[in-house]
């Protein structure tokens, strides 16, 4: 405001220096005057907007000088060169910032891939580079599905659920197997985080191999006590409590281990990356049919069992693994509510998506334990367990089938209330019948 009021001041005493000359010369020289002294107010305004411009266009380093000037213009340039230092400050301490930030990606032991919103690469990581065998200088502004060319991971990239991770073998690098995760962040950019998994790959290759060839080698041994237990069985019906007991004893366990190989076996099936889904139409309502009649079986009237058919829709994939995992939910759903208790099969469309679930009214389940109730062995209740026969395999099983089809299982419970065990189908594994 103080510059304002000094030109302001200027041009008042020009103005009352004017008046002066006309009342002592005339009003011609005045006006010559006055115009004169406007004029050279404007060239003198002219000559610096003519330096200030030519600084602005000067290259950087030269920038750092401004023009010489003195009065207004003098503050002006002023101003601006402390400003140009607070920019040179800040523009470092970001340079700074970034350096660090790139050594410190540069030195991660994951590959780093920056995508903007177009999936177009911006920047990446050395390790990157060679997880993919992408050229940091060379490929930058490439879309990454043109280097990346694998088309589970482009489908992963376009379906935009990146809640988990996906496993793939590098086409170029036959041994190397990377673990991708994307993660969203910031004006619809993604982080690509790529991470080397072959060594652990391989020993969980090795713990699979180990548990098929186990579980394999178990299941003769086991089917020939079996049989021998129950021709003893048969035979002694005269024998003593004791021997009975027994006998009965030996041969529920014989069964319980006989269900677990089994088990096992099929986990090793689903795991087993060489084995693909066997693509079928699966006749859900069919299917599930048939297990409401093996529940009611099991249940041998201690239940109310429901089925509840909301669509004729049917499934792509394999149908006897779906009904292995349907099966699952189905026959826990019996073991673990109480007699009396209300048990509903359904199947219905919800969101474009298929939705199979289990509703019981049973014990619950504490909210603690929902998060690992699909890892192998693990139990709410071991007793519990043991007395209804389960191999705490059974949800592990549900949730590798699931995954195989793209489907996931969601668990809803509370404790003395009932559980529901839901699995939704993407949209892509439906087939809807007509006019539906």
């Amino acid at each position: 405001m103080s510059g304002f009021r000094q030109r302001l001041t200027s041009v008042i005493l020009l103005t009352i220096a004017t008046a002066g000359l006309w009342l002592v010369l005339g009003a011609v020289p005045a006006l010559v005057f006055y115009s004169v002294a406007l004029l050279l107010l404007v060239v003198h305004h002219l000559r610096y907007l003519a330096a200030l411009d030519q600084w602005l266009q000067t290259p950087a380093p030269a920038a750092a000088t401004l023009p010489d000037a003195t009065g207004a213009w003098g503050d002006v340039f002023a101003r601006l060169a402390r400003l140009m230092r607070s920019q040179s400050q800040s523009q470092q301490q970001l340079s700074t910032a970034l350096e660090r930030l790139r050594r410190a990606t540069s030195a991660m032991p994951e590959g780093v891939v920056i995508l903007d919103e177009t999936d177009r690469i911006e920047w990446c990581n050395p390790v990157a580079e060679q997880h993919f065998g992408i050229d940091y200088n060379r490929d930058t502004g490439q879309q990454i599905t043109y280097l990346v060319r694998q088309p589970q991971f482009a489908e992963y990239l376009a379906t935009r659920n990146y809640s988990e991770p996906l496993i793939a073998r590098q086409s170029r690098q036959q041994e190397l197997i990377l673990s991708l995760q994307l993660i969203p962040y910031g004006n619809k950019q993604k982080l690509l985080i790529s991470r080397d998994i072959t060594r652990l790959e391989r020993v969980e290759t090795m713990r699979r191999d180990f548990v098929a060839n186990v579980s394999h080698e178990l299941r003769t041994p086991l089917t020939v006590i079996g049989g021998f237990l129950e021709t003893l069985s048969d035979e002694n019906q005269t024998g003593s409590k004791i021997g009975k007991r027994a006998l009965t004893l030996m041969t529920d366990q014989t069964m319980r281990m006989q269900r677990l190989v089994e088990d096992l076996l099929a986990l090793s099936r689903l795991e087993n990356a060489q084995n693909p889904v066997r693509e079928e139409t699966v006749n859900v309502a069919e299917m599930l049919r048939e297990l409401y009649h093996e529940a009611q079986s099991l249940s041998a009237g201690r239940h109310h069992i429901n089925l509840k058919l909301d669509t004729d829709a049917q499934l792509r994939g394999s149908s006897d693994e779906l009904r292995s995992a349907f099966s699952n939910l189905v026959s826990n759903a019996v073991r673990y509510t109480t007699d009396g208790g209300e048990i509903i099969l359904n199947w219905g469309i919800h969101d474009g998506q298929g939705l199979f679930s289990v509703q019981d009214s049973g014990i619950g389940i504490e909210p603690e334990h929902l998060p690992r109730l699909t890892e192998r062995f693990y139990r709410v209740d071991r007793s519990r367990s043991r007395e209804t026969g389960g191999t705490g395999l059974g949800l592990a099983i549900v949730k590798h089938v699931l995954s195989r089809h793209q489907a996931h299982l969601e668990i809803v419970s509370e404790p003395g209330k009932g559980s529901r065990f839901s699995a939704w189908f993407p949209a892509n594994r439906l087939i809807l019948p007509q006019g539906e």
